[in-house]
């Protein structure tokens, strides 16, 4: 089926409202119709609306796909943390001196946040 022009479909639901009452015998043939026709439009206004967080949407896919790989391939970030402990010990003693502290405070808020009651 061949998608028609929102406004096309737009000029046709209103002729269709405005149009006589059709045979009660025809009444549920044109109610599926314009059923239809009304569906294929909401589908177009779906589609124009979402059309501007398609980029932000297809970062956050590539974004969360290279965690996936990391998840999978762990000798690339192991690798290059060995290389900055070889390269620059005392930048990687700093870094991970930080990085520690941070998992520490995010493990403190995890715990008083299961304490927190919830209201629902």
């Amino acid at each position: 089926m061949s998608t028609p022009a929102p406004g096309a479909l737009r000029s046709t639901l209103q002729a269709l409202r405005s149009a006589p009452r059709a045979e009660p015998k025809l009444a549920p043939e044109i109610r599926r119709e314009r059923l239809l026709m009304r569906s294929q439009l909401l589908r177009l206004q779906l589609a124009q609306n979402a059309a501007p967080l398609r980029t932000p949407l297809s970062l956050v896919d590539q974004a969360r796909d290279g965690l996936h790989w990391l998840g999978r391939h762990p000798e690339w970030p192991l690798g290059g943390a060995l290389a900055l402990m070889v390269l620059r010990p005392r930048r990687a003693l700093g870094l991970s001196a930080r990085l520690w502290s941070a998992w520490r405070m995010w493990r403190k808020a995890q715990r008083f946040m299961a304490m927190v009651p919830v209201r629902r």
